[in-house]
């Protein structure tokens, strides 16, 4: 599978891609990688005042004064509105506060379920880091934005193991089993967009990439995935959007 297309990566789409589903005022819960540098992008351009939680404690109001590679690097702590505890950030996860949660993860299944627990190939299980706070974030926020790499390994038509919840076996079950957050709204990868039927809760392909043909996609799926009627192109990166990027991600380590 290439990463190029046209003068931006395919990675380098999918960031900024995800970067534009942040609308400005929200407050956003951080997760670990490629989420990080959603945010910073944001934040530095079309998302002045929306607020940044991070697990560690970290609450921003303004990008990170560098290049990230956890949330807990000198960039994210100088100039932070407030260092606090994790307690203190997930109580605004219970309180209703948090717009929208940006997670990522080693697999994502048909109706939007993660696993960063474990998984198997070959015979052989793998121990993942586990769920930090995504299992709260996925649960609580209003909306979650789910951003990978698209494989057909990572998108298993049913996840390993369920570290973090979607729509579970379809758009009912998360009423079901007492889940009050929304629920994932975009699942943003390295090839489109895809969002969530109303009715199954049942992922859909809504936007790919340019040079993606929704074929390619399909073929790096482990179901039968479903296409929107009015499939759309994602808008290329601007300059300034790729520029900012690259002052997150200097050496291309997460984007290409």
């Amino acid at each position: 599978m290439g990463d190029e297309t046209g003068g931006a990566t395919r990675r380098q789409i999918m960031v900024v891609a995800a970067a534009r589903e942040i609308r400005d005022g929200e407050i956003v819960f951080v997760g670990m990688r490629l989420p990080l540098l959603g945010f910073a992008l944001a934040r530095a351009l079309h998302a002045p005042r929306v607020i940044g939680l991070f697990e560690n404690g970290v609450i921003r109001d303004a990008p990170p004064t560098g290049p990230l590679v956890t949330m807990g690097d000198p960039p994210n702590i100088a100039g932070a509105l407030a260092c606090t505890t994790l307690s203190d950030v997930m109580a605004y996860l219970q309180r209703g506060r948090v717009d929208v949660g940006f997670l990522g993860g080693a697999q994502v299944d048909r109706f939007g379920n993660l696993n960063t627990t474990w998984v198997e190939e070959a015979g052989r299980r793998t121990r993942l880091p586990g769920s930090g706070g995504a299992a709260d974030i996925a649960s609580l926020a209003r909306r979650t934005v789910i951003v990978m790499p698209h494989e057909r390994r990572r998108f298993p038509e049913r996840v390993a193991y369920l570290t973090s919840p979607g729509y579970g076996t379809g758009r009912r079950w998360r009423e079901e089993v007492g889940l009050i957050g929304g629920g994932p709204a975009r699942v943003i990868t390295s090839l489109g967009v895809l969002g969530f039927d109303r009715e199954s809760g049942e992922m859909v392909l809504e936007q790919v990439h340019p040079g993606v043909a929704p074929d390619e996609v399909r073929a790096h799926t482990g179901w039968d995935l479903r296409v929107a009627p009015a499939l759309g192109t994602t808008p290329e990166p601007t300059a300034e959007e790729l520029a900012v990027l690259r002052r997150f991600d200097p050496e291309g380590a997460w984007t290409g």
